[in-house]
């Protein structure tokens, strides 16, 4: 079949139809299915007619997951008061679902909301007190001033306004639509640069005559620009071929994937080929101005954590398509991410899924080479699941936490699970502070820093991520008060942490060493903000693995393009999928939400005609 996949090349339908019939595993799959999908991890979106603003630019819809947990919040029940995900208290679980989800990060979320959608009975079994996983909110009580309430992670989002027509670019925003859920959205277009060529203020005319491009690097790297953004318009095109929505992993896919087939015949079949390689080829044949590639470089750092080298060319594809828009906006979810997570759960609950907070999962039980159920924790209790159980684990978690027996794996199979290669994790620094409206207006709702080009953007304490959320959202933090959440994007190692006692004087020294950086650079914001701090929360890479059960507290898999791919949502165990930032298509809150969407089409083949009437509804 790979054979065959290189010599018919001009026959692109008979081409992804053969491809669709493979086994996830294959590097036709790797080469064909990722690169028609993979926009789904980046959901931009635009209305010329709605927003006649002054050309301000966009930020991508950056995934940046794993954050803080709620240490501080001074009693559990005004923790619950306050967080409308806090759900599952409709009783003990059932002895039997159709299929049960372990882990409620956004993937499983998304998953299980699906799977609701198409009728199956669900039940999603969480060990935190919160749904969400690594998108979760917490508060932190401050006595005299009152409730900060802070993102854990997703700092970026763009395409969940539900007054914006929807694309199907977005799994994130089709999983909303299908389920009749909103996130209601404060729109903006703006964001801060401070780079060593001085601070500026992004907007979608970058590349532009008097843009940012132009002031730094002149006519040239404007020129060159234009031209790279024109070579990414047919890898865009291709990219966009057929919706995350019509995949399944299974031969189904022919079924649901057939009516997009024709919009593969509109491009290039060589440009399928060209979506999994590194972002870097395509910059190099047409940029050689240095600020702009490490520009790019800096932007595909925030979108998969690797440089240009190291991600994938379809991710990029959308991306620099719908970033570079002039009308494209971001959407400030009212409330916070958290209001994501709970407009899932009402999905969930709505048609009758459940889902247990405090509910470890001690074990996925399989016999007879299949996944039959869960073990809890809490009294050992055995929940059975008639059609599958779900994965929302990260890869490490599930083959290397003792949860499943890997000897029911194919030896070589856990030993390349756990062999993935590990992203390294943050430093997050949480503030709340005073602050009036009028120097809120003052501000970026982001800023994007870097100390040092020649460093790298993967070296330690350089690129710098800024979100304060109550530039537009009044509901975060008392009158008079705002929150923000300034972190290092997934360069802080391991290692100098793991052998630590979180209650320890060494481990508290740490932490202050650790986030002297974050507080140097955020002064360059906001110059007396330790002056106007309140609450503050500091987050180490231990915090990512206590609270959301990290592997070694990482961002998740360093995949570098050209070298590996994520893997779709199926296992050599019957009724064991997988879902979440582990595999298809990736990392981010929309990539996973991709890969929930993704595994509910693949639970089982009756779900081939939901599936269908879904992707009818949609078009309505």
């Amino acid at each position: 079949l790979e054979g065959m996949a290189k010599t018919m090349l001009p026959n692109v339908i008979l081409l992804v139809s053969l491809t669709l019939l493979l086994i996830p595993s294959t590097k036709v799959v790797d080469s064909f299915i990722v690169p028609l999908s993979i926009r789904s991890i980046v959901p931009w979106q635009s209305d010329k007619n709605r927003l006649q603003q002054q050309k301000k630019n966009v930020y991508y819809n950056k995934k940046f997951r794993f954050g803080v947990h709620q240490s501080s919040v001074s009693n559990q029940a005004e923790a619950d008061e306050g967080n409308a995900s806090i759900v599952g208290k409709s009783g003990e679980p059932r002895d039997t679902y159709d299929v049960i989800v372990v882990g409620s990060g956004i993937g499983g979320l998304s998953c299980a909301a699906m799977l609701a959608l198409y009728g199956y009975s669900v039940a999603v079994f969480e060990s935190h007190y919160a749904a969400g996983g690594a998108a979760h909110g917490f508060q932190v009580k401050d006595p005299k001033t009152g409730v900060f309430q802070f993102d854990t992670g997703p700092s970026f989002f763009s395409g969940l306004n539900p007054n914006i027509p929807a694309k199907s670019s977005n799994p994130l925003r089709t999983v909303l639509e299908a389920i009749g859920e909103r996130v209601e959205c404060t729109p903006y277009t703006s964001f801060g640069l401070s780079l060593p060529e001085g601070d500026f203020i992004h907007t979608s005319g970058f590349g532009e005559a008097g843009g940012v491009l132009d002031q730094v690097s002149g006519t040239k790297a404007v020129s060159e620009w234009k031209q790279l953004l024109q070579n990414m318009e047919p890898l865009a095109g291709a990219v966009a071929a057929l919706p995350t929505a019509a995949l399944r992993a299974d031969i189904g896919t022919v079924v649901t994937a057939a009516q997009f087939l024709p919009n593969f015949a509109k491009g290039n079949p060589f440009d399928n080929f060209k979506l999994t390689k590194p972002f870097s080829d395509i910059v190099n044949t047409a940029v050689s101005d240095g600020f702009t590639k490490n520009w790019l470089d800096l932007l595909c750092f925030c979108l998969s954590g690797l440089p240009a080298d190291g991600t994938i060319t379809a991710e990029m594809a959308m991306m620099m398509g719908e970033f570079y828009e002039p009308d494209a906006i971001m959407d400030c979810p009212k409330g916070g991410a958290s209001a994501i997570v709970d407009a899932l759960v009402r999905g969930i609950k709505k048609r009758g899924g459940s889902i247990f907070l405090k509910s470890h999962v001690d074990k996925i039980i399989i016999e007879d080479g299949r996944a039959s159920g869960i073990q809890l924790k809490k009294k050992k209790r055995i929940i059975k699941a008639k059609k599958a159980v779900v994965s929302n684990l990260s890869v490490w978690d599930l083959f290397g936490s003792g949860i499943v027996d890997t000897a029911a794996f194919p030896k070589k199979f856990a030993e390349e699970k756990m062999e993935t290669p590990v992203g390294k994790s943050f430093m997050h620094l949480h503030v709340g502070f005073e602050a009036t409206r009028e120097e809120l207006e003052k501000l970026q709702a982001h800023y994007m820093y870097i100390e040092d080009w020649s460093r790298g953007v993967q070296a330690e304490d350089n690129a710098v991520l800024l979100s304060i959320p109550s530039v537009h959202d009044d509901s975060l933090a008392p009158d008079g008060h705002a929150v923000l959440h300034i972190y290092t994007p997934a360069t802080e190692e391991y290692s100098r942490w793991e052998n630590l006692d979180r209650r320890s004087d060494e481990y508290k020294k740490l932490k202050e060493e650790r986030s002297a950086h974050l507080w140097t650079v955020l002064e360059k914001i906001i110059p007396d903000i330790r002056i106007r701090a309140k609450v503050v929360q500091v987050g180490t890479p231990l915090t990512h693995k206590r609270f959301l059960r990290r592997h070694m507290g990482s961002y998740g898999p360093a995949i570098e393009a050209g070298k590996g791919s994520f893997p779709f949502p199926g296992t050599p165990v019957k009724g064991l999928l997988v879902c979440g930032d582990s595999c298809f298509p990736g990392i981010g809150v929309p990539a996973v939400s991709g890969s929930g969407l993704l595994t509910a089409n693949s639970v089982s083949f009756d779900s081939i005609i939901p599936q269908m009437k879904m992707l009818e509804s949609l078009k309505k």
